[in-house]
């Protein structure tokens, strides 16, 4: 199979730096699934994005160039990500061509944000249209898809499943600023539902989790279809 996995900032970079501790046993997991699948890795902005957002906007920077700002993080973090896996691959590639030829010659990839307009998650899914994926997983901070926020309301409650058309409803009436994707921005919503991909969103943070959705065992997190 062909997986991407779209590393969320707020899993891989908690605080202000890339937690080496976590993405070492990331690495083992990478390594382990790549004797059997090619693997794509999108990392997120996460609080190395939000500074440098910040910064911008006190600069008097526009949206786009405050995209640009949270983009270079993420960059910035694949960097740190992919030295700590010890990939051969010498650059984080801008585009998704780039990123396919290094998927096709590796087996794989890792590479941050692209273009303004969109978080990584649509990166990730862009990335997965472009390579034909089997599957897109989306590693976020909490367990998967909630009905409500879990981080401020105790009756959220975990989505088994739901359609990308139902996910739409619900990140339309979320911000869509620079740094302000907390559940899935529109581009990736719109283009899972055109390409039909597999897509599950769970705790990235489980990697015995992760692990098991991807190789078709019980898992806990949502499936969006």
């Amino acid at each position: 199979m062909i997986v991407i996995l779209a590393l969320g900032g707020s899993v891989v970079v908690p605080v202000d730096k890339v937690d080496t501790v976590y993405a070492k046993e990331f690495t083992t997991l990478v390594n382990d699934l790549s004797k059997h699948h090619k693997i794509g890795i999108v990392v997120g902005g996460g609080k190395t994005a939000r500074k440098a957002i910040a910064e911008a906007k006190a600069a008097g920077k526009n949206q786009a160039e405050c995209d640009y700002a949270g983009i270079e993080a993420s960059r910035e973090n694949a960097v740190e990500v992919a030295k700590i896996m010890g990939l051969t691959q010498k650059s984080i590639p801008e585009n998704f061509k780039d990123a396919r030829t290094i998927l096709d010659r590796n087996g794989i990839v890792i590479m941050g944000g692209t273009e303004p307009g969109h978080s990584t998650d649509a990166v990730a899914m862009i990335l997965g249209e472009y390579c034909n994926a089997d599957l897109v997983i989306n590693l976020t901070n909490v367990n998967g898809i909630y009905d409500k926020d879990p981080k401020t309301d105790k009756s959220a409650r975990l989505l088994i499943e739901i359609s990308a058309k139902k996910l739409e409803q619900m990140v339309a009436n979320i911000a869509q600023h620079a740094g302000k994707y907390e559940l899935m921005d529109m581009v990736a919503v719109k283009i899972l539902e055109r390409s039909g991909i597999r897509c599950i969103a769970l705790n990235g943070r489980d990697l015995g989790n992760v692990k098991d959705a991807i190789e078709g065992r019980s898992f806990v997190g949502t499936i969006i279809h």
